[in-house]
């Protein structure tokens, strides 16, 4: 959850990182600074609320044990294949950018 999480704030090397960075480049690109230092500042400001979030998750006692929830292999598996989708895209965009320039030709 935490990775999910981070991702949403735009941290490095992660997925959310590069749509934030090729969104906010394409508004100074085209003209709109205003508009990217508005984005920028809000996202800054999502950081707190997620890492918010995270500090209920992990830091504070919990308001009841969950004993019953158990992590199956399809749960494992679903996860794993998750956080490959978040970090790998985030690591190397430059094939997926080129998978998605050619699709505009089409």
């Amino acid at each position: 959850m935490a990775i999910f999480l981070f991702s949403l704030a735009g941290i490095p090397p992660m997925v959310g990182f590069v749509g934030k960075f090729y969104l906010f480049s394409a508004a100074i690109k085209s003209g709109y600074i205003w508009l990217a230092i508005i984005g920028v500042l809000n996202s800054a400001a999502s950081v707190y609320y997620y890492l918010r979030v995270m500090v209920f998750m992990y830091m504070k006692d919990p308001v009841e044990e969950f004993d019953w929830v158990k992590v199956t292999p399809a749960i494992a598996l679903c996860l794993v294949i998750s956080v490959a989708g978040v970090m790998i895209p985030g690591v190397v965009p430059g094939y997926l950018l080129q998978l998605a320039q050619k699709a505009v030709l089409f």
